[in-house]
């Protein structure tokens, strides 16, 4: 038997890219989000029917009210809407909500070539992704589109019906590939990815940008996707023969 395959699965936001002139958290947008919909596509909305949604759609976010499952952008976006006024499609609401915010991604200068670079070495290269409360994935995919290509699998929360930490991505990409977790490493930036590791039980490192020092009980820290790619054999060794 061939030596098992080595992966490296990554988080998206904060950890390969980032939005330019975001708030920090979705919750900002949420407001104005609204007002554009009314504004845009129907001008009956109530000041009441825009405060309702917007708290609906504020209990559904997981920084507010904790949650691993996730749920399809129309399953919530029907349940924000319940009671509106008028004739209306909840695509189109989905639609005009999210263009309102005008989102601008930011791939970091080191992205790619890190990413040409694993992949010239053989590695397995995933992404394991938690798309905004609400929004599309093919919107989510859209962002990324210029790191689509370099992954051998795409997995996101709306995909697999599972948030981080719940580690349901990493058993669903270790499915795919036949990977045992010791040959897996999850690289992310938040506490979240790092004990979505734990559960999975394959190795962590947490992309540090800010030099913040954070210790989640990750097995690795870097500054950058460059620390990541000098410190893979040593990610790597001890559990894996190099």
């Amino acid at each position: 038997m061939g030596e098992e395959r080595r992966a490296v699965v990554f988080d998206l936001g904060g950890t390969l890219m980032e939005y330019r002139n975001m708030p920090n958290v979705w919750v900002d947008f949420y407001a104005s989000a609204f007002e554009h919909v009314r504004c845009t596509l129907l001008p009956a909305l109530s000041d009441d029917d825009l405060a309702a949604a917007l708290q609906k759609l504020r209990s559904y976010n997981p920084s507010v009210n904790y949650r691993e499952v996730d749920y399809t952008p129309e399953k919530i976006f029907t349940d924000v809407t319940a009671g509106w006024p008028g004739d209306f499609q909840v695509q189109d609401v989905i639609r005009v909500f999210f263009s309102s915010m005008q989102l601008e991604p930011y791939i970091y200068p080191e992205t790619l070539a890190v990413l040409q670079k694993l992949k010239a070495d053989g590695y397995v290269l995933a992404a394991l992704t938690d798309v905004a409360t609400g929004m599309p994935d093919e919107l989510h995919r859209s962002y990324c589109k210029e790191l689509l290509p370099f992954f051998d699998l795409y997995v996101s929360s709306v995909s697999c019906g599972w948030r981080k930490p719940n580690p349901k991505g990493l058993e669903m990409i270790a499915e795919r590939f036949s990977l045992s977790p010791q040959a897996m490493l999850y690289v992310g930036d938040e506490k979240k990815d790092i004990l979505c590791a734990k559960r999975f039980g394959c190795r962590s490192v947490l992309v540090d940008r800010k030099g913040s020092g954070a210790d989640f009980g990750q097995d690795f820290t870097v500054k950058d996707l460059n620390g990541l790619y000098v410190d893979l054999g040593h990610a790597f060794a001890g559990v894996l023969p190099l």
